[in-house]
């Protein structure tokens, strides 16, 4: 998930390298039950985030299931990315709006 903007951005370069990357060493993804938790603490009440669905079998680095943030829950893991996100492994972009209240739920199925 990105914003529109990081959306562009990212088919130009080719590859997306969060600004994060450098210091967690991984892209931090998420399942379709699960976008809604850090979708909520990164663009809470955001209208212009979309959702990059993705082919496992083309993001040509290691994914490990892995604990997300401490207010996750405990048993949750999450999908880390050991490499650079490729634009081809972008399979479809759809828009992901929050609710009424701003907030994110779970995504209907692209």
């Amino acid at each position: 998930m990105c914003t529109a903007a990081e959306w562009d951005d990212f088919r130009a370069t080719g590859t997306r390298r969060p600004v994060n990357f450098d210091a967690d060493g991984f892209v931090h993804l998420s399942t379709r039950d699960q976008v809604h938790l850090p979708a909520n603490r990164l663009f809470g009440g955001r209208e212009d985030v979309v959702l990059l669905h993705l082919d496992p079998a083309r993001l040509g680095a290691e994914i490990r299931w892995e604990p997300g943030v401490p207010t996750d829950p405990d048993s949750m893991l999450f999908p880390h990315l050991y490499g650079l996100l490729p634009a081809d492994a972008v399979v479809a972009v759809t828009p992901y709006l929050p609710g009424p209240d701003g907030l994110f739920g779970t995504p209907p199925l692209p």
